[in-house]
């Protein structure tokens, strides 16, 4: 993509040597939709439900060029652009309300990555910001996003099954002990009954016997 530049009297020549002076990198930027010629990309948002888990995916740019040992780091900021940090991956830090639940999938010299974020609670909807800190042939660079990744927390909708519940008719129940171990009266009352039958048996079986025996005594002998 060319670049034009147009001066009073039409010189041409000043502005093609202008053209020469520019950096490379200011170059790249001036033919790109990007409006810095570094930075760090990251969607602008994203939902997760409460108790799951979300990725933030991001990724980053820059012109310079890297040192021998470019100690690339990455860096997680939340709610604002200046605000706590709540990861670094060297030294390695989590913020105590993110404790085992963030995870970074990325790997030096990587320009891309993925923060990951298990077990959401509904303090976790906020805004995100990715760090990115490295060192150059120019010195220490620290890169930003700008916009971060605001991420809305829905919650989880629970469901309860009610197991079902056995009815039993009145009727099975009859002449049985309550719950609180006392006799049912109607189960007294037969016992009672069969009581007062089973003595009465008792007493008239032998009278029965006796009288049948003094008829059969008294009969003629033949």
């Amino acid at each position: 993509m060319a670049l034009l530049l147009s001066f009073p009297g039409g010189n041409q020549a000043v502005a093609g040597l202008l053209l020469l002076l520019l950096p490379a990198s200011r170059l790249q930027a001036a033919g790109s939709n990007r409006v810095n010629d570094y930075g760090v990309n990251q969607p602008a948002h994203l939902s997760g439900v409460q108790g799951g888990s979300i990725e933030i995916p991001f990724s980053f740019y820059f012109p310079w060029k890297l040192a021998k040992d470019p100690q690339m780091r990455i860096l997680w900021r939340w709610k604002h652009f200046h605000r706590e940090f709540i990861y670094n991956s060297s030294p390695p830090f989590i913020h105590e309300h993110f404790k085992n639940r963030l995870v970074l999938n990325w790997t030096q010299p990587q320009t891309s990555g993925v923060l990951r974020i298990l077990d959401l609670k509904e303090e976790d909807q906020t805004v995100y910001f990715c760090r990115v800190h490295l060192n150059t042939r120019e010195g220490t660079e620290r890169v930003q996003s700008i916009q971060g990744t605001n991420v809305t927390i829905i919650r989880a909708v629970r469901t309860t099954m009610q197991s079902p519940s056995i009815v039993t008719p009145d009727v099975t129940t009859a002449g049985l002990e309550d719950t609180e171990g006392q006799r049912n009266p109607s189960l007294v009352s037969l016992g009672a009954t069969v009581g007062v039958v089973v003595a009465t048996a008792v007493l008239i079986t032998p009278v029965c016997v006796l009288t049948i025996f003094l008829c059969w005594k008294r009969r003629p002998a033949a």
